[in-house]
């Protein structure tokens, strides 16, 4: 029997695709960006299961028969055997009825790797199975980038090239991709911000005819298995903590992008016992903003301690506002067209309280903040955290109901993000063994202008190269 579940754009003109159609377009045709054209049922496990089972049976609704059950099983056990936790996102309580989720044990100890670990196994399978090339164009404000290269750097099928601001990541994150020396992986520096190079992929992917040149995909969290990936850990969260059928837990995530929110709002939507979504945003607050005003609007970005929420453009966040607008993809398609012209996009009331507020809460959290909870929580509890999951932790104290249990992301490994956390509590943390030597690896990067033809030049010049 042929499975039925199709993907949609949120801006409505681009062809119904099924899954491996989708995971290789990554961005619609038209621009937007694909969803489920009908959200499944996933219900909650009846006891903890391992990571890797949990992830292929929440997944297996969304793949349907494009993928057989035992390739997208021993996907994602290959996929998770590279976490150095065999919870692979274990909870570490943090006081009454608050807890950490380590999303850290990855490859390069940032949460993406829960995600890119897999969709690179996906990428691969699916390229194979039809003999076919891909170019992965991404940008990344610091971890996906990285999360990204491991995921691929030994993919037959894959050729990569990430998008990184110059200057505005930290060492760790940029050494975690220039170091590698894959003939098939390729970094750039930008002389911009993220929301440039983010800019500059969705341009690529715009061009029609070079995307199709060149085979485009893109790993960015535009690609829904990306977004998919990351459901998984809500759903075992709450497993690990027994309490699928107790009160809704509700969940503080530290984000600039919205993807990783927007999971904990799919896993909300078709099914997790997810209470609350608390939004913390570093001094680039425009999801803040809109959650106390219900208008968006985009400012210049400051760089901060937390440098992976420096960010202005929330891309994920269109896939929310088309269920807003009650899956009208022609006033999505609008709403984001008056956006990137004036910069503002407002919600009426009604909407705003139908799917907003009843949902999500925001709290902004400045850089002295941020060394203050790091500080904090290495004193009264003896963990380091890093600043990104800090911004998490001052939103979770900010925006928590008495008595609501929290579970908030620890979305990076303190290490890094060494200097921020050393001027906070005066200790060094150490990056795993697997990348003791990181600081004494060769780099190969490239420098190129906030510039669309210098950009597409270097792009076509490494897809020939192989």
């Amino acid at each position: 029997m042929t499975s039925t579940l199709r993907y949609v754009s949120t801006r409505g003109k681009a062809p119904r695709l099924g899954f491996n159609d989708t995971l290789l377009a990554g961005l619609a045709s038209d621009g937007g960006l694909y969803v489920p054209e009908s959200w499944p049922s996933v219900r909650h496990a009846a006891s903890e299961l391992p990571f890797a089972e949990r992830a292929a049976q929440i997944i297996a609704p969304f793949v349907g028969d494009e993928i057989a059950k035992s390739d997208l099983e021993a996907m994602c056990r290959a996929a998770y055997s590279t976490f150095r936790d065999p919870h692979v996102a274990p909870l570490r309580e943090l006081g009454d009825n608050r807890w950490l989720l380590e999303l850290f044990h990855g490859p390069t100890l940032a949460f993406k790797d829960i995600a890119l670990q897999l969709v690179g196994r996906l990428f691969d399978h699916v390229l194979t199975a039809r003999g076919e090339r891909i170019t992965v164009v991404g940008a990344t404000s610091g971890d996906t980038g990285s999360a990204a290269i491991d995921g691929v750097k030994n993919c037959a099928n894959v050729s990569m090239v990430i998008l990184y601001p110059k200057g505005r990541i930290s060492e760790v994150q940029r050494r975690q991709m220039t170091t590698v020396q894959s003939p098939n992986v390729h970094t750039v520096a930008i002389d911009g911000s993220f929301d440039d190079c983010q800019d500059l992929v969705k341009a690529m992917f715009n061009d029609r005819a070079f995307r199709d040149q060149h085979k485009l995909a893109a790993v960015n969290s535009i690609n829904w298995a990306r977004v998919l990936a990351q459901v998984v850990y809500y759903f075992t969260a709450i497993e690990q903590l027994g309490a699928a059928d107790s009160a809704p837990v509700s969940f503080s995530v530290p984000t600039g992008n919205f993807g990783n929110v927007l999971s904990g709002w799919i896993a909300r939507r078709i099914g997790a016992n997810v209470g609350h979504l608390i939004v913390g945003s570093n001094a680039n607050d425009i999801l803040t903003r809109f959650f106390e005003t219900q208008t968006m609007s985009a400012t210049g970005v400051v760089p901060t301690l937390s440098p992976s929420m420096d960010i202005q453009v929330s891309s994920n966040f269109e896939r929310l506002l088309f269920e807003m607008n009650d899956r009208d993809g022609d006033a999505t398609a609008a709403q984001l067209t008056r956006f990137r012209e004036s910069k503002r996009l407002s919600v009426d009331a009604s909407t705003f309280g139908r799917w907003i507020r009843p949902v999500f809460r925001g709290q902004r959290c400045s850089d002295a903040e941020t060394l203050a909870k790091i500080a904090a929580v290495h004193r009264d509890y003896g963990v380091l955290v890093d600043p990104h999951t800090a911004v998490g932790l001052v939103a979770t104290e900010a925006c928590a109901e008495p008595g609501e249990p929290v579970i908030t992301l620890a979305t990076a490994h303190p290490a890094k993000f060494a200097d921020a956390v050393k001027k906070a509590t005066g200790v060094v943390p150490e990056l795993p063994a697997h990348l003791a030597d990181l600081f004494e690896r060769p780099e190969r990067t490239e420098l190129l202008p906030n510039d669309i033809a210098a950009v597409q030049r270097f792009v076509a010049g490494a897809v020939a190269s192989r």
